[in-house]
């Protein structure tokens, strides 16, 4: 098993645990994370990138499939917004790699790891081309204007789903959204 850790930092030697800024885990306890390769495409984005990862599960149903898919082989899919485009083809990401013997599974759905001890990485590998990184790890991607219908409807369809930096994503009402480059607050 591989895990690794995403960033758009070239340089970073060692990886010191922080506290997470999740309310459902301990903030006193810090934590360095890591995915492991399956689900690799919903971190192939720009950092802040508002984005939708799903892949297929053995609970996933055919209309699911058919629904989510437009290749019937495809098992993953990666959703964003048409104006993270021009950023996803000019950010490079590095992967750091890890030896996953210092890490426990935190969220098997998502493919999260985390360590509670410093760690370093056993390599780094740069992704100048974040299309062909999502392709070749057999994720369709879908360009929309915003996540949040994508986002309702996965969220009670039958595939392992994530969602990642809404905090970002336009307002739910695309009517009310005054501009590129600036942000509403919503519930």
């Amino acid at each position: 098993m591989r895990l690794y850790h995403v960033s758009e930092t070239p340089d970073i030697p060692v990886f010191h645990p922080r506290p997470p800024a999740r309310s459902d885990l301990d903030p006193t306890v810090g934590l360095v994370w890591a995915i492991e390769a399956s689900r690799l495409s919903n971190f192939l984005t720009p950092r802040n990138c508002p984005r939708i990862g799903y892949h297929v599960t053995a609970q996933t149903t055919q209309s699911d499939r058919l629904r989510y898919f437009t290749d019937p082989a495809a098992t993953h899919g990666l959703v964003i917004e048409s104006r993270w485009f021009e950023a996803m083809t000019r950010t490079v990401l590095y992967l750091y790699t890890f030896d996953p013997a210092g890490f426990e599974l935190q969220d098997a759905a998502a493919g999260y790891y985390v360590a509670r001890e410093t760690q370093t990485p056993t390599g780094q590998i740069p992704i100048d081309n974040i299309f062909s990184a999502l392709f070749a790890c057999g994720a369709e991607l879908h360009v929309v204007q915003t996540l949040w219908h994508i986002a309702d409807a996965v969220s009670h369809s039958t595939l392992d789903w994530s969602l990642c930096r809404m905090r970002n994503a336009l307002p739910r009402n695309p009517a009310s959204f005054s501009g590129i480059g600036q942000r509403e607050t919503f519930p």
